[in-house]
């Protein structure tokens, strides 16, 4: 268990001062696979830093097991990084090494014997995908291979946590689908607890369990992934799940409600009945669906062309519609 209570992380910028994390506070079960997910600089990779101590917090506390990293002495940390290990965005694989001495690195650290560390090394290529690239140099490999030589690498210590740092934000769609299922399997068959750092949606819609959303430092959200993107109620998980763009620029002139619905108990077809029981006009401008969790849920953006009234009593009868959430978006 990662339990993070009240972590604040402050720089120093010239005559003043940022303050990048603000009162974090989060619960990562063992086995999880736990998203945290924000914008450009809401704090996301300097939170990851935190977690393992590459970064000391001003303030606060990050547990692994009970142990409060904060008490601990630098050989004891040495220890803790050795059981929670990291890939990134950018490989940062040593190009002068073939794939199974980038593997083997980090237990020649640990003063792992040759011969063990060269077994282990294999095994480790094999897991993810790339025995036959054991000779192989990072420049002959793609970027998927390389970050499957990266995965590689960080299971070495045989980790009880993996951070992932925008792992896959250097990939092309099809590369990222692949290294996702990689990692969904390396936390099914190791029981590796996955802490998932990225900006994208579609990450933490593809592999996890849980989700925080992070929002200029501060968590403005949490919980179950299908439960945080079918009901969303911050600003920022909105912004995610359905951001303010040209389909919204072109509904100025009528009434607009932004619907969010988790289609196990959403009732069909709402739109339908809504105009039969209640003669209330509703047109569809954009709509899209998505499964969290093997759950369907999406969001919906209607125009009401009736007025104030209306607009008043759509709010009203699709707020009382179970699994949906109904907002009026702000002209």
């Amino acid at each position: 268990m990662i339990e993070i209570r009240n972590l604040c992380k402050t720089y120093s910028v010239g005559d003043g001062k940022v303050q990048a994390l603000k009162q974090v506070s989060l619960s990562i079960p063992d086995g999880d696979i736990f998203g945290i997910i924000g914008m450009s600089g809401a704090g996301k990779s300097t939170l990851v830093r935190c977690i393992n101590y590459l970064e000391p917090p001003t303030s606060g506390t990050v547990e692994i097991d009970g142990r409060d990293l904060s008490k601990l002495s630098s050989v004891e940390l040495r220890g803790v990084r050795r059981e929670v290990t990291m890939i990134f965005q950018g490989f940062n694989l040593l190009l002068q090494r073939t794939c199974l001495k980038n593997v083997c690195f980090p237990l020649e650290l640990s003063g792992v014997k040759k011969a063990e560390a060269q077994k282990r090394g294999r095994e480790l290529l094999k897991l993810v995908g790339l025995e036959s690239k054991a000779d192989a140099y990072p420049a002959q490999l793609s970027g998927g291979q390389q970050q499957r030589v990266a995965i590689a690498r960080a299971l070495a210590t045989r980790p009880k946590v993996l951070l992932c740092d925008e792992a896959t934000s250097a990939l092309d769609p099809t590369t990222t689908h692949s290294i996702l299922e990689l990692i969904r399997d390396i936390n099914r068959e190791l029981g590796i607890t996955v802490i998932v750092i990225t900006h994208q949606m579609s990450v933490v819609e593809s592999i996890c369990r849980h989700v925080a959303i992070l929002d200029e430092g501060e968590v403005v959200e949490q919980g179950e992934v299908s439960e945080v993107f079918s009901a969303p109620k911050s600003p920022a998980a909105k912004r995610l799940m359905f951001p303010m763009g040209s389909e919204e620029e072109t509904v100025r002139k009528e009434h607009t409600i932004r619907l969010f619905f988790d289609g196990t108990k959403a009732g069909s077809p709402l739109i339908s009945r809504m105009a039969i029981e209640k003669g209330i006009e509703a047109n569809i401008i954009s709509a899209s669906t998505r499964t969290l969790e093997g759950k369907p849920a999406g969001v919906m953006l209607l125009s009401i062309p009736g007025g104030e009234q209306a607009l008043k009593d759509a709010l009203e009868y699709l707020g009382q519609e179970p699994g949906v959430l109904a907002e009026e978006v702000a002209p």
